[in-house]
């Protein structure tokens, strides 16, 4: 995007909704709570012919430099600093407040053009405030209402003079729209989610891989509240990093806040392609620790466990031991979890983590051709033949692999809901020792059916 516009405002007046807004879909959480937004969200906006990146922001407030309150207002700050252009968000039912004036002073010193647009103004609940908004010295406001989509023509007619027309018609690309990407397309960036439980690093990591500090970080469980997607590359291969809210046990969450948190979480790991589960290296797997990563693997998403604050562990051979024997009893899907350990607050270990991601991104693409596969499996069925149902062997015909992303595979069979699932296993494992697949969950599927290559065989 060529201009970037960001929404600036005290909290709770709109400023998430009208980002969803101009965006087309709904990608940042909206809910009645003040302080909803924490990190600043870069979007594509879209309105009529108009092209332009657009920022949504945590709110301007004044704050302790200590607080959680001052790390947003940073992130507010660097908003501000890369924008070309200003909304200054107010809302017209509540009226101009002190906190609106105190900010309506800070914007009039910067450099860059500011909008000022009165949000709400539905109906005639927003008159009033509609004409306070003059005395904030920026003309005449825009009414809109964010929610109802109303006055999106002023406000286009607005931004005209500070974004410039574009003949590429294109929509906006949001951070999640659609299907999944399961197809076999791996030419675009490699979609990254990191998960986990709260408060284990996940941010910090994040910033620590990106080299600033684009997400906001502290020591209370549940800074992160919405998935924040960056745009980065590692060693010229693009990626699409995702920080995601913590989650917890479904039975400990009760807020509607946290609900909608743990369902963006869910949504990113749905549209990635890997996810890194970060785990605290002083607690190491618990229950739900285990809990995410199966439902990764059952997603079809490639995986990664990333131990963070190992540099606090006392025994670190004792503490991956116990580890790699949870991961083994509790995941056995994936018999040789890539395990990556390191501390994000220092750095040390940070730098093994994208050279496992990639690995198993890249075994995750991966296609087998159909005569190796073929020969794989005649030699399975000597070593083992299939049991026998109902006194007749079963007949495993010819298998080829359907699709990538994750592999997956059909074997066409003559009983094949007759076949033990323990012959399952056996064949499962087959593929993943002869073809290099232990670090990623594969599928299999079986059919009835006999080999369309085989002629008349009967």
């Amino acid at each position: 995007m060529g201009v970037n516009i960001a929404i600036l405002g005290r909290p709770n007046v709109g400023k998430s909704t009208l980002f969803n807004r101009l965006c087309g879909v709904r990608v940042a959480l909206v809910d009645p709570t003040p302080g909803v937004t924490r990190d600043r969200r870069f979007g594509a906006a879209r309105l009529g012919d108009l092209r332009f990146g657009i920022i949504d922001t945590a709110g301007l407030e004044e704050a302790a430099s200590d607080t959680l309150e001052a790390g947003m207002q940073r992130q507010t700050d660097m908003a501000l600093d890369q924008a070309d252009g200003v909304l200054l968000l107010i809302d017209a039912r509540a009226g101009i407040t002190p906190l609106d004036r105190h900010f309506a002073d800070r914007l009039r010193r910067a450099t860059v053009p500011v909008i000022l647009v009165a949000n709400k103004c539905e109906g005639r609940a927003g008159e009033a405030g509609l004409y306070e908004a003059y005395e904030l010295g920026f003309g005449d406001p825009v009414a809109i209402s964010a929610e109802h989509g109303e006055g999106m023509a002023d406000l286009h007619a607005a931004l005209a003079g500070i974004v410039p027309l574009e003949e590429d018609e294109s929509g906006p690309v949001p951070e999640f729209e659609g299907e999944p990407d399961d197809e076999e397309s791996p030419g675009g960036p490699l979609q990254l989610a990191i998960v986990g439980r709260p408060n284990v690093g996940k941010s910090t990591l994040m910033n620590r891989l990106i080299g600033e500090e684009r997400v906001l970080t502290g020591p209370e469980p549940g800074v992160t509240r919405d998935s924040i997607a960056v745009e980065w590359s590692w060693q010229e291969r693009q990626v699409r990093l995702v920080d995601t809210a913590g989650l917890r046990r479904r039975s400990r969450v009760t807020e509607k806040l946290e609900r909608l948190s743990a369902a963006d979480t869910l949504r990113a790991v749905r549209f990635a392609n890997v996810a890194v589960l970060v785990l605290d290296g002083t607690v190491m797997a618990e229950r739900q620790d285990l809990s995410i990563a199966d439902h990764v693997i059952e997603e079809g998403r490639a995986l990664v466990i990333a131990v963070n604050k190992w540099d606090l562990v006392s025994d670190p051979t004792e503490a991956m031991n116990r580890l790699r024997d949870r991961l083994e009893r509790s995941l056995p899907q994936i018999p040789d979890i890539p395990v990556v350990t390191f501390s994000a607050l220092t750095g040390r270990g940070v730098s093994r983590l994208m050279p496992a991601v990639f690995e198993v991104y890249d075994l995750w693409n991966t296609r087998l051709s159909t005569g190796p596969l073929n020969r794989w499996l005649e030699g399975a069925l000597e070593r083992h033949p299939p049991p026998l149902a109902a006194g007749r062997r079963l007949r495993l015909r010819y298998i080829t692999q359907v699709k990538a992303r994750p592999p997956t595979f059909v074997i066409f069979a003559s009983r094949p809901t007759e076949l033990p699932e323990a012959y399952r296993r056996y064949l499962v494992n087959g593929i993943r020792e002869r073809f290099g697949l232990l670090k990623i969950a594969i599928r299999l599927q079986l059919r009835q059916g006999r080999n369309p290559y085989a002629g008349d065989e009967r």
